[in-house]
């Protein structure tokens, strides 16, 4: 197999090609393929090597199967990481040699690839006496500080930020000070952070009861319910956190109820996990199953499906005896449960093929036939392998007195009655924003397209750029059947067309298919109303969801960028070359988001010859750290345009300045970074272009005219939060954090 020059190939390059300093390199995504397959096959008897090698590899190289990144980028290459994805770090002690130390295995185990969840509920609240010292205790919101500048510097596996989630029970003493804790834009950066909350805090809200917040068997003091709620949905509204756990659920719900209590998450909230707890993950492609898409007949093959699952069950199963493991408890944890995730990626591109659209009835129930034969499938694989090759330790009959193992067949049942399972879980629904990226731009996860074309910037050796559109795999499909055919409206949904409600109805609908979590976003308009956007949450609860994480465009994670406004123009600084007593001149307005003050910039015009030309320019802003290179392109500027001619150039060479820490969205196009910004101002008052239009047959209606996150990568604004992760539209970046 060989890539085109696509976004496929690249991120393939950058994320998930081996190339070791001596030896071998992957030449292409086969010899990636390849390697993955020879190593996990590794844990098979020698005499069915080969023949497992040669399944796992059939179903990884054309994207039917995509393991997570960890092992994709990992496997086979002998480096000291982890194929992990998912931990949940221990209980942490309430004291400060303990919570140091758990604060170093969080810093080893995101060193070596993991991301990590930590349950902070532990920790004494501020102000509690600390006996022995004579102090007051700090609280647990301080030591998540701590956290977060550990996780800012310790690259993970040394290719990208760490990931974390922190959470704390809605009846801590701090929990409002959690709740609000991300509204301050610069605090807990590198945490998503989820509020747990209990069946008996949900009872007290719909009876509008007090609600006590209790550390260690002492009330602190009581709160009504209903404003606590208000509270934390309030900041969810306004910043697009804290997320909700509804974790009685997670533990009434969990296989492995009778052996361990779950309180924390992985960061993007699919895999509820123990202490020490460990889970790896991988998709099935629905996309590449379907036959004849956009057909009367289309329908994905089923059969193919049931026998993807159990190659996929056996290819993660495998996984864990070959990892390496950053701490010992962790690898203790993984071997004694055999706990897996597999899930799906590319299923609204399946429905779409299928002439379903996303959130509909027809859609619901498409979603809900492929998973049933997912589950029963996976448990049959499970149970067969657990008499190949044994139970996982730690199984005990009561399992099949578990939610989900309750709802299965009889003959399914009736394999784990006499075999037992080689996994304590088995599925879970997890972001694959990258890796479906890597598979042709498939839809990703349990998600609705988020754009069905954007344009793509992407930066040239010599520091300029040039933008390619990029489309949704779906929609590539589409045009090669379809030719110029307008695609139905009806079916092409997308994440800003739907209605909150159509994300939770797919969510709730999986999740009573899913042994562990789904990492899903509920996509809200700007203008939902508060009581509309609160009444998600209690639906979601009562709708059976394990967790819910929503995102309405905000001024924490995403704000409005206005059109260039004319304002009256300012007093001019005084002149550097003689000038008239007075000109006329007109003052822009830029809003930069990385800026708490706007960017002034003033053109003034000196009538030459009768005509109207640039004499002087002026570059005004609150903010001090601009203040040296304003001052200076003042008068650089300024002095070229006195020397007249051909003032095109100006704006051009402006226009090409990339800055590393990110551009931003201005009427749906990508500005690279403030001093372009200020180019594209010179250039429209030289009357060179239009005032800027929306770009064609981009599926962003409003996001795009939105100023957006800035990745980390190639620093662009061009973060967007799906399923809980931050994906980036232009390099393909991705992060649960």
């Amino acid at each position: 197999m060989s890539f085109e020059v696509t976004l496929a190939e690249e991120i393939w390059t950058a994320k998930y090609r081996f190339l070791p300093p001596e030896g071998d390199p992957d030449k292409d995504f086969a010899d990636t393929a390849a390697r993955v397959a020879r190593s996990v096959a590794e844990a098979e008897n020698a005499d069915i090597r080969d023949e497992w090698r040669a399944r796992f590899f059939d179903a990884v190289s054309d994207f039917r199967f995509i393991p997570a990144g960890r092992i994709i980028a990992g496997a086979g290459t002998g480096r000291s990481v982890t194929l992990f994805n998912c931990f949940v770090m221990g209980t942490v002690p309430d004291s400060l040699d303990g919570i140091f130390e758990h604060l170093r295995e969080a810093g080893i185990t995101m060193q070596q690839g993991g991301g990590v969840g930590m349950d902070f509920s532990t920790i004494r609240p501020n102000g509690a006496p600390v006996l022995g010292v004579g102090a007051e205790a700090s609280g647990p919101l301080s030591f998540m500080d701590c956290w977060d500048s550990m996780c800012r510097t310790v690259h993970s596996a040394g290719q990208r930020r760490g990931a974390m989630m922190g959470c704390l029970r809605i009846d801590h003493p701090d929990i409002e000070a959690f709740i609000d804790a991300k509204r301050d834009p610069q605090r807990l950066r590198n945490f998503n952070i989820s509020v747990l909350v209990t069946d008996a805090f949900m009872t007290a809200l719909g009876s509008d009861a007090e609600w006590p917040l209790v550390f260690d068997g002492h009330v602190y003091r009581t709160v009504r319910a209903r404003d606590l709620w208000e509270r934390l949905m309030r900041a969810t509204y306004d910043c697009a956190e804290p997320g909700v756990i509804f974790v009685d659920r997670v533990n009434q719900a969990n296989n492995l109820g009778y052996c361990e209590t779950i309180s924390a998450s992985n960061p993007c909230g699919e895999q509820m996990l123990p202490p020490y707890g460990a889970c790896l993950l991988g998709s099935i492609n629905l996309a590449r199953l379907v036959e004849r898409p956009f057909e009367r007949e289309a329908r994905l093959d089923e059969a193919e499906l049931a026998d993807l699952t159990h190659t996929a069950v056996r290819m993660l199963d495998n996984v864990i005896d070959i990892s390496r493991y950053p701490l010992p408890q962790q690898e203790s944890e993984a071997k004694a449960k055999r706990r897996i995730g597999l899930g799906i990626t590319g299923l609204a591109d399946a429905l779409l093929f299928c002439g379903k659209a996303y959130g509909s009835g027809p859609a619901v129930e498409q979603m809900k036939a492929w998973l049933e034969i997912i589950k029963r499938e996976a448990y049959r694989a499970s149970a067969l392998l657990a008499g190949e090759k044994g139970a996982f330790p730690l199984y005990d009959e009561r399992m099949l007195d578990a939610p989900n193992l309750r709802t299965l067949d009889e003959e399914t049942r009736g394999l784990i009655a006499k075999f037992g399972l080689r996994n304590g879980c088995l599925t879970s629904i997890a972001p694959t924003g990258t890796t479906s990226l890597l598979a042709g731009n498939v839809s990703s996860g349990i998600e609705p397209v988020f754009a069905y074309a954007y344009e793509r910037r992407i930066l040239q050796a010599d520091g300029s750029a040039r933008h390619e559109p990029v489309e949704d795999y779906a929609m590539r499909v589409w045009r090669r059947l379809k030719g110029d055919q307008p695609p139905p409206e009806e079916l092409f949904v997308s994440a800003q067309t739907l209605r909150p409600a159509d994300h939770l109805t797919m969510q709730a609908a999986a999740q009573g298919l899913i042994d562990s979590s789904i990492s899903k976003t509920v996509n809200c308009p700007e203008d939902i109303s508060f009581e509309a956007f609160a009444d998600i949450y209690v639906e979601g609860y009562h709708l059976g969801c394990k967790g819910l994480t929503t995102y309405r465009p905000n001024a924490v994670t995403g704000s409005v960028l206005k059109v260039v406004e004319k304002e009256s123009p300012k007093a001019p600084e005084p002149a550097l070359a003689p000038r008239g007593e007075a000109l006329d001149g007109t003052t822009y307005k830029l809003k930069w988001p990385d800026s708490a003050h706007s960017v002034y910039v003033t053109i003034n015009d000196a009538k030459v010859d009768g005509e109207r030309r640039p004499f002087e320019i002026f570059i005004n802003s609150k903010n001090m750290e601009h203040y040296a290179w304003t001052l200076g392109l003042t008068r650089m500027i300024s002095a070229v345009f006195r020397r007249g001619g051909d003032l095109s150039f100006v704006p051009e060479e402006l226009k090409a300045v990339f800055d590393p820490r990110g551009g931003a969205w201005m009427q749906g196009k990508y500005v690279p970074s403030l001093l372009a910004a200020i180019g594209g101002v010179i250039e429209r008052h030289l009357g060179l272009v239009e005032p800027p239009l929306p770009l064609p047959g981009v599926d962003l209606p409003e996001a795009s005219r939105r100023a957006l996150p800035s990745c980390p990568q190639c620093g662009a604004a061009a973060l967007v939060k799906v399923e809980g992760c931050n994906n980036c539209l232009e390099c393909g970046y991705s992060k649960c954090g």
